[in-house]
């Protein structure tokens, strides 16, 4: 298990928490009520700021239904959060970009995240590949 030091923006902000079993990503949610116009760009505040273990860092991606029920996109499509952004200014955002005017209510689910070992060192070795050809990009077809 790991431990993680969490700091709320203020006690009205729901509580983080696994969703019943059925993933172990954990909801993010709105900690204030945001009205954005079609093509308008915002940060939305998470209301969290946390201090990560050393070596861990925060994947934010948007819920499967963001879109739909918001008309928003992430306009980062995923943000990484280190564990260098652990003071207790370092509040977690959302950036957003609108595709059609919306309102998105203090509390609302918007985005998800996990926390990531970072990616160990790697080393690169030039040189032809010796594996099976799939064909290039898009080769796998519609079906």
């Amino acid at each position: 298990m790991v431990n993680i030091k969490i700091q709320y923006l203020d006690d009205s902000i729901e509580r983080l928490r696994y969703v019943d079993g059925k993933s172990d990503w954990i909801d993010l949610r709105a900690a204030e009520t945001v009205e954005l116009k079609k093509d308008e760009f915002r940060l939305i505040p998470l209301g969290v700021a946390m201090q990560l273990p050393e070596g861990y860092e925060a994947h934010i991606v948007p819920r499967s239904s963001t879109y739909k029920n918001f008309g928003i996109i992430q306009t980062n499509h995923m943000g990484v959060i280190d564990e260098t952004y652990c003071g207790p200014n370092d509040w977690w955002f959302m950036p957003v970009y609108a595709l059609r005017d919306t309102v998105i209510r203090k509390n609302d689910r918007i985005c998800q995240f996990r926390i990531m070992e970072h990616q160990p060192k790697v080393e690169f070795e030039e040189g032809e590949l010796s594996g099976e050809d799939r064909g290039g990009f898009g080769s796998t077809g519609k079906q």
